[in-house]
């Protein structure tokens, strides 16, 4: 197990690199300059409002100095995994006298709050339904569990937060329609939109996996012995059932990460995924490097986790591996 883990560490050391490399080329490509003349929007702490000033071009040669942009990209680059490595990913360009890692400290609690939330969500609903439809499998609550699944892996976040707003909030006045962190109704909306995917897919992996656990010798072999109903599906089958669900985890909560993004924006949450938006639109390198950088660590870590705990649940993954 320790040879396992220890391998799984060291992947991850050239698959950031990877990430790294291949944004600041990315971003190099796309052209565009934080400090081109003309106003632009950008974000602020609370709201867009317009950055940027006619300047002269003395002016913008001396920013570029300043920053460093005036060097060869290979000596950028290389300041840049200097950066990285000692976890200064440097100032922003266009977010005033902030720094990438002012707005990691500041806004990662709130897309961390909503990444949270929704996957709770996901757990609290998803299980529990994926397990009903096992055990209950052809019935009508089964039926409309798989359609509604089925719509909530192809609905895409921004159309179920749109109709979510327009029928909750606007029509029926129950909730607020943006915000975060005021009150827990600001937070509910959100966490459901971002938790639907995750909720539908979990229901899915589940419900196959259960019926063709509850095939199995095993199981059989259990419910002739004469023990309950209940014992057998809790203990003998949910337990080896949710192998498949935890291998899925890490994927889930990659796209927790990338869509929030899109529920930040629809309802106006002052999270990482805005500002990350904004920087694009500003070519602000910096700041886009940086979360990317940030969001990659994220995912990377939960890939190893998972990776570590399936092993130490099935011994099968670490033996095939060694």
């Amino acid at each position: 197990m320790l040879r396992f883990a220890l391998r799984r560490v060291l992947w991850t050391i050239p698959t950031l690199f990877v990430v790294v490399t291949l944004t600041f080329l990315l971003m190099r490509s796309i052209g565009g300059s934080p400090l081109r003349h003309g106003p632009f929007l950008g974000l602020s702490r609370v709201a867009w409002v317009k950055y940027g000033d006619w300047q002269p071009q003395s002016i913008e040669a001396n920013i570029k100095r300043k920053y460093g942009l005036d060097r060869p990209w290979y000596d950028q680059y290389a300041d840049y995994l200097k950066g990285v490595a000692t976890l200064d990913l440097g100032p922003s360009l266009t977010f005033r006298n902030r720094t990438v890692n002012d707005l990691v400290r500041e806004q990662a609690p709130v897309t961390l709050e909503l990444g949270g939330l929704a996957c709770l969500w996901a757990l609290l609903i998803g299980v529990p339904v994926g397990v009903l439809c096992a055990v209950r499998a052809g019935s009508a609550f089964d039926t409309g569990a798989r359609v509604v699944s089925s719509l909530g892996v192809a609905a895409p976040a921004f159309l179920v937060g749109t109709m979510l707003i327009y029928l909750v909030s606007l029509r029926a006045g129950l909730l607020p329609t943006s915000g975060w962190g005021e009150s827990w109704t600001q937070m509910l909306l959100p966490s459901l939109t971002l938790a639907l995917l995750p909720m539908a897919w979990i229901v899915r992996l589940l419900r196959g996996s259960m019926l063709e656990t509850l095939s199995a010798d095993y199981v059989q072999a259990a419910a002739a012995k004469g023990l309950r109903r209940q014992r057998v599906v809790l203990v003998h089958v949910l337990r080896n059932a949710a192998l498949p669900v935890l291998t899925a985890a890490a994927p889930l909560l990659g796209f927790l990460i990338t869509g929030s993004f899109i529920v930040e924006e629809v309802f106006a949450i002052p999270g990482i995924g805005r500002y990350y938006i904004a920087a694009a639109g500003a070519r602000d390198y910096p700041v886009l490097l940086g979360l990317t950088v940030v969001l990659t660590i994220v995912i990377v870590f939960a890939n190893l986790v998972v990776d570590l705990v399936h092993a130490a649940l099935d011994p099968r993954v670490r033996d095939a591996t060694v």
